[in-house]
């Protein structure tokens, strides 16, 4: 048995579409109370804080800021996000649903392992039906935001059995294969540089492609 591993935001969820206004409007809240930020930020720049816990962006983002002011910024970014996914503005990627539909008709068994909060990774769940596709769901927050590769040796390789392929954009997500010795795709179509990406066993463009890159790597497990 083969489970892939699946990272979300860049990977299944275009998320810049709901992530950029909330950015924004954070900006905004900082610049009112006199913290430096620039008057606009490219979707690259805005792009890149996508796969980070949010911890770990605001720590790099405004290591400056007190813990309380952190909180209050992160609030903003989630309920933001929360109303664009009401609105109906959050959206997946084209052709996502029927490559997860296909590899979960194949067999597979397909894990959830994302940087996000309990609350988001719900709310998702919700909008979407994943768990049409998903067979188990792993956040950061509900293991006090340990690094993606702790989650999974911790508890992904423990509590499933067989291969796994891990899926994703991000280096969080090569690394975890990396450090974990297990195989990966990455998916060159979300937030992450090529950099990241160059310890992938295959590196892919188009969320259609995963499927056809799982049965070349099954092949080689």
């Amino acid at each position: 048995m083969t489970n892939l591993v699946f990272d979300y935001d860049g990977t299944i969820h275009n998320c810049l579409k709901i992530y950029k206004p909330a950015f924004l409007k954070a900006c905004q809240w900082l610049k009112a109370h006199g913290y430096p930020v620039k008057d606009s930020y490219s979707d690259s720049e805005i792009g890149y804080w996508l796969g980070f816990t949010s911890t770990d962006m605001w720590a790099m983002f405004q290591p400056e800021l007190p813990a309380d002011q952190r909180d209050c910024c992160r609030h903003i970014i989630g309920e933001s996000m929360a109303e664009e996914l009401k609105k109906g503005n959050a959206e997946l990627f084209p052709g996502a649903e029927k490559a997860l539909a296909e590899l979960k008709n194949d067999g597979y068994k397909l894990i959830f392992l994302s940087n996000c909060r309990i609350r988001y990774q719900q709310r998702h769940t919700e909008n979407f039906g994943l768990d049409r596709w998903f067979d188990a769901f792993y956040n950061a927050e509900e293991y006090g935001f340990i690094p993606k590769h702790e989650i999974f040796r911790q508890q992904v390789k423990k509590e499933w059995q067989g291969d796994f392929i891990v899926i994703g954009d991000r280096f969080h997500d090569i690394e975890t294969a990396v450090l974990n010795e297990v195989k990966s795709i990455g998916c060159g179509y979300g937030y992450g540089s090529p950099d990241e990406l160059e310890k992938a066993d295959i590196i892919i463009g188009s969320v259609t492609e995963i499927p056809e890159a799982v049965r070349k790597l099954r092949g080689n497990i």
